[in-house]
């Protein structure tokens, strides 16, 4: 606070359950006829709440306040906010990186003549590490015991920078490996729904909000918390103290009603709604779920809602608190009387829900009647991408002629001789199928003593990631139906690698106590680790027979996993699509071995007497699952798993971690390296200038994720990236992952843009990390062509086509482009989260204007490059750019800055925002 007056009358004591609290009310702002703040969406009001009670402080003002309270649907406001979250979480992939940033921000300022003491969060921080455990052993009752003991081998070095961390910096804590999920984590224990912060003279009472460096962050919005996933060069900024400008967002209402059919699951209707918000299109807006469906779904349903708020586009996906709220808040061993302080803050605040509280007005709307929802999944490359379950064998077929296609250079139509002849060596016939009267592909079906692995095979099915293990109904449903397969002799096809990673310890003891993890292991779904594991490509490798038989028979293979992301490359190099479905869905798939199959009418598969066993003999109830959810989950299992939550196992207990207020850097680290992003760092900001003589490092298509652009997975040894690390003496098999190495931006800048399904137009009909190095259009890596011209001092610049940067808020989508020497992109639309972290870079986002693309003006990407007007900067203006081709000839148009705000703007001139932010704190010294 720096002593400005509040212009509101908003502060007040109350009493809540008989202890006197201040609070900023709400109502007081329509009490002066400053908007109808009881019609407003709930998520809108928890924004205004955190503008009201910062109005003191110098960021906000009072203009900000006046126009979020008249927020109108019908004329939105697209100004400029300041959000204050209330706390940051990180995990241990974005959480290393923001680390090592801040340490590199000691060092810097120790290096200016400032006190390197001073750098330390200002709003609390914690940080789980819940990212870098891997499969490596599964089906066996010593699998999570040897996984947890390699990922420490892994990660001795991130995980001594983390340990350090913990001492080292004021208001962070560390939440150790082997303890649960983020999300999960945060859902289940870190949230308070409403803090109640003592100051010493009085107790401040607010509602817990945040920001995240993952963007399933938006899963604690199932419990009404408001938070989003932001770029983690963003996050940094916010915990040192910086707000998180945002436009004021358009919310669209989703009203559910009506009831889930017994054979629906959570994660059926969760793929119905991301279908149902992406085709609307719901990209920098909030989601709102209200309704008498909303308020009729378990919070656990709700969680799962809000996680894939990234998969449906949105920057959150709300549930307002409720008492269903309250109830979850009570089962998860919240204490008592905090969650009745929580209930009456919420109600004088206007921000509790019941059958009576007026609907908010909202910008669009949409409606689900959640009787009319089917079982499904979602692929085989796109979470939006929604499949009915008896579809899944046309679906599998039209990706099987997409592969062939590209392999012969176009589309085959089934009936081709030589694509027939592809499949039936595969194992396919071509037969016409009598019940629908068309010709289409049957799977020769294998006996029991044939474990020969062909097209459409499952060869990983996980139940893994934060979208449903922190659903205790999904878990105990796939265990219902383990225990029903186990009893009618069904087992798991051999070639099948199956695994179970719990977001929480809890779901350990919840299963063994009804009985039915014993069910799961018997079907090969051993626990391996608490993490996020398979959703997040840490999947492992595959059985060496597997792995032989995908490579010689260049076979399309499935991954059937119960998580939120299945982007091209992501969950195994050798799996090419990729399925998401409920827990209960993964087991059922384990079961019968492919994807293609339909399980509304085949058989799972035969018991051993030979006959057939169909899904519907295996599928249990939804009284029973309740059943067994309302006996076996109970509050003393979290009370007792999450009283001792930052002390970890004893293999982190007994790490040699350094200490002190500098990190000392070890030259020789593979793992960890000062960045370059603040040596040799100017004080002054000088003009920006116009990118003249550009070339395009790659040109791309549409649908560009993080996963093409960030390394994540394992690093090839052929890549450059591999080829550093053996270079620097690492073994092969000691390479770990891209994401457990993020810390070393010499591993992280080789392994940008080096997805092994990444297409660059540059060069037709490679796939892979290859460009085309110009003028001399020479074929070459990525980072090697990058280097050339950082040498020969030629910027460069990316083209691509549509929501590009879709995928995980990921920082080195950002930091890898800039380290390549990438000045620019220019994209038909951006992502949020990846548009704000290249701001957060100096790299500047351009945006063809609408019905404009590289197409429309014949560009291919050969073309020397200009980009005028930077110096003259401001939120969404045009630049010009003129392209020069090789004849001569010059393609000028214009293209908008995606600077939306006069602080990106900033941002953008000094190079980034951690850049400002030094510059700030030593000229404030």
């Amino acid at each position: 606070m720096t002593g400005k007056k509040n212009p509101f009358d908003a502060r007040e004591t109350v009493d809540i359950c008989d202890e006197k609290v201040t609070i900023y009310r709400l109502s007081k702002l329509e009490e002066m006829g400053i908007g109808k703040i009881s019609r407003l969406p709930y998520s809108i009001r928890i924004l205004l709440e955190s503008l009201l009670r910062n109005a003191e402080s110098e960021v906000v003002t009072e203009d900000d306040i006046r126009n979020l309270a008249a927020w109108d649907p019908e004329n939105a406001q697209r100004a400029e906010i300041p959000f204050i979250p209330s706390r940051v979480i990180l995990q241990d992939f974005t959480g290393v990186p923001a680390v090592v940033d801040l340490a590199a921000i000691r060092s810097a300022m120790q290096r200016l003549g400032g006190d390197p003491g001073e750098i330390n969060p200002v709003v609390p921080v914690d940080l789980v590490i819940d990212h870098s455990i891997q499969v490596d052993y599964f089906g066996t009752s010593y699998a999570k015991h040897c996984n947890e003991k390699f990922e420490f081998h892994r990660n001795q070095e991130r995980y001594e920078l983390l340990h350090w961390a913990q001492q080292a910096f004021d208001n962070l804590r560390v939440v150790p490996p082997g303890t649960g999920i983020i999300h999960q984590v945060n859902l289940e224990y870190l949230a308070p729904l409403v803090h109640f912060r003592n100051t010493g003279m009085e107790t401040l009472a607010y509602p817990d909000s945040l920001v995240g460096t993952d963007s399933h962050t938006t899963m604690i919005n199932g419990l009404g918390v408001l938070g989003w996933g932001v770029g983690g060069i963003e996050a940094e900024a916010v915990m040192l103290d910086q707000p998180y400008y945002m436009t004021v967002p358009e919310v669209v209402g989703f009203r559910l009603y009506g009831d889930l059919k017994d054979e629906v699951t959570a994660t059926d209707l969760v793929l119905t709604v991301t279908q149902m918000l992406r085709e609307h299109g719901v990209v920098d807006k909030f989601v709102e779920f209200y309704g008498s469906g909303a308020r009729a779904l378990d919070l656990t349903i709700r969680a799962t809602l809000a996680n894939m708020g990234p998969e449906y586009g949105a920057t959150m996906g709300f549930f307002p608190a409720d008492e269903k709220t309250m109830e979850y808040m009570l089962m998860t061993g919240r204490d008592k009387k905090h969650v009745d302080m929580v209930r009456e803050y919420l109600k004088i605040q206007g921000l509790f829900v019941n059958d009576d509280s007026p609907e908010p007005v909202f910008t669009h709307t949409l409606e689900l009647d959640m009787g009319t929802v089917e079982p499904c999944l979602a692929g085989p490359k796109r979470p939006q991408d929604r499949i009915m379950l008896s579809e899944m064998p046309q679906v599998f077929h039209k990706a099987m002629e997409t592969a062939f296609g590209e392999k012969k250079g176009g589309e085959v139509p089934v009936a081709d001789h030589d694509y027939s002849r592809w499949l039936e060596e595969g194992g396919y016939n071509i037969v016409r199928d009598e019940r629908s009267g068309h010709s289409g592909l049957l799977k020769i079906k294998c006996d029991d003593n044939d474990i020969s692995v062909s097209h459409g095979a499952v060869v990983i099915a996980s139940i893994t990631s934060c979208t449903n293990t922190s659903n205790p109904a999904l878990l105990i449903g796939a265990g219902l139906l383990a225990k029903n397969a186990v009893e009618r002799g069904l087992r798991v096809k051999p070639f099948v690698k199956t695994s179970l990673s719990p977001g929480s310890r809890v779901v350990t003891d919840y299963l063994k106590a009804a009985g039915l993890l014993p069910y799961l292991e018997a079907l090969g779904f051993h626990e391996v680790g608490y993490g996020c594991t398979t959703c997040i490509g840490n999947s492992g490798p595959l059985k060496d027979s597997v792995s032989q038989a995908i490579k010689n028979k260049d076979l399309t293979v499935a991954a059937v996993l119960s998580g939120n992301r299945n982007f091209e490359g992501r969950i195994n190099a050798q799996v090419k699509t990729n399925y998401l479905a409920s827990p209960m869905l993964v087991v059922a798939f384990a079961l019968a071995g492919t994807v293609d199959i339909d399980l509304t009418r085949e058989p799972v598969a035969c018991d051993p007497n030979g006959q057939p066993v169909y899904l519907k003999d295996i599928w249990p109830g939804r009284e029973e699952i309740n059943d067994h959810v309302s006996r076996y989950v109970l509050p003393e299992m979290f009370e007792r798993q999450y009283s001792n939550v930052f002390e970890g196992t004893q293999l982190w207990k007994q790490m040699n971690a350094p200490s002190g207020t500098q990190y000392k850097w070890d030259p020789e680290s593979t793992y960890i390296q000062e960045p370059p992003f603040f040596k040799d760092f100017p004080l002054d900001v000088g003009e920006k200038r116009d990118i003249e003589g550009a070339r395009v490092l790659a040109m791309l298509g549409d649908s560009i994720t993080t996963d093409h652009i960030s390394p994540a997975g394992s690093i090839p040894a052929h890549y450059p990236a591999g080829e550093y690390l053996l270079n620097h003496n690492v073994d092969e098999r000691h390479f770990n992952s891209y994401g457990a190495r993020r810390g070393n931006h010499e591993v992280m800048m080789r392994g940008t843009f080096g997805n092994v399904r990444l297409k660059n137009q540059l060069v037709p009909g490679k796939v892979g990390s290859w460009t085309l190095h110009l003028p001399d259009s020479q074929e070459m890596y990525i980072y090697e062509a990058a280097m050339q011209y950082m040498k020969d001092k030629v910027p460069l610049i990316i083209i691509a086509g549509k929501e590009y940067g879709t995928g995980s808020s990921r920082d080195w989508a950002a930091k890898g482009t800039q380290l390549l020497g990438v000045q620019a992109v220019i994209a038909e639309s951006f992502e949020r989260i990846h548009r704000s972290n290249l701001i957060g870079m100096g790299v500047l986002p351009l945006q063809f204007k609408d019905g404009e693309n590289a197409g429309s003006f014949g560009l291919d990407g050969t073309e020397v490059y200009d980009l005028l007007d930077i110096s003259r900067l401001q939120p969404a203006s045009e630049l010009r750019v003129v392209a020069h081709k090789e004849d001569g000839t010059e393609i000028t148009f214009n293209v908008m800055a995606r600077l939306n705000s006069s602080v990106e703007v900033e941002y953008f001139r000094n190079g980034g925002i951690l850049h400002r932010f030094l510059r700030e704190k030593i000229k404030g010294n």
